[in-house]
Formats: C-alpha cells, structure tokens, sequence
C-alpha cells in the first residue's frame, strides 16, 4: 500500500483537509515523476528546467533579480543555477552596459536546442499523465481549480 499525505486522512477528516491533502498528493506525484524523467532523460533537475524556461519566454535575455522572482527563489539560487548552465554552455551573462550590479542571462544556441527538446518531452509527460482524465474532464477540473484559486485568493482566515 502506497503512503502518502492523502492516505494520512481519516474519513473523519472534513472533506476540506482530505481535498487539500488530495491536492497536494497529486501535486506530489506529477511533480516526482516531472524530476525523474529530466534526470533519467536529461540529466536535469527541475530547478534547472525551469530556469531555462524562463529564459525561453525570453529570447534577449532577463536579468538575474526578475528571473529569481518568476521563479521565487533567492537571487543565489538563481546564481547558483547560471554558473552551472553557463559552465555547460547552455546560457550566456552579459553584464548591464547601464548597471554594472546588473545581469542579464539568455540561452545560448545550444540551451534553446536542449531546453525545446526537454520542453516537447515535458509536454509528453504531462500528456501521458493525463490520458486516463478524457479532455472533458479535464476542462471540468481545470475550471473547477480556477473556483478554488478564486476562492482562496478572496477568502480571509
């Protein structure tokens, strides 16, 4: 039997603690399955994939600060990422001609190459994780998360 936060709830939990929990199960193992395709696949992590998605959105490049707040992390995590893509030859500093204490990151030629193949795999993923949920369940569901975002965002604890 597989243990995870859902199968921690006790049918007398209120249905908001079991649909939380549900949610973060499924979030879990999505997100679990995401990491050990790009390690087994690409020898990637999913920091590192996302920060070469941002990238991607961004063909002239982003400076360090913006990229660690897309992807709330601290600006060395974000520094830490760069050297290691960089050492790689997947992206390319450049340091602001404005702000010297500014850089901008961009892929290199070689990291939009990596980063499409790693995206079109990702898409894959995600597909195939989804099949067994028909597409109009899937339209439902993500409507319905759309309520709960909503609702959240609104709701005053």
């Amino acid at each position: 039997m597989q243990h995870d936060l859902e199968t921690r709830a006790a049918t007398i939990d209120h249905s908001e603690l079991r649909l939380w929990l549900r949610l973060l199960t499924c979030t879990s193992l999505i997100e679990n399955r995401i990491r050990n395709y790009l390690r087994v696949e690409f020898d990637c992590t999913l920091p590192r994939f996302d920060l070469m998605a941002q990238l991607a959105k961004e063909p002239d490049g982003m400076r360090m600060g913006e990229l660690s707040a897309r992807l709330m992390v601290s600006n060395g995590n974000v520094t830490t990422i760069a050297n290691q893509l960089e050492k790689e030859g997947l992206i390319l500093r450049k340091v602001s001609s404005e702000d010297r204490r500014s850089t901008f990151l961009r892929l290199s030629a070689k990291g939009r190459r990596q980063f499409e193949k790693m995206a079109a795999a990702h898409e894959a993923w995600l597909q195939q994780m989804f099949s067994g949920l028909p597409g109009g369940n899937q339209k439902k569901l993500y409507n319905l998360l759309a309520e709960l975002k909503q609702a959240a965002l609104t709701s005053q604890a």
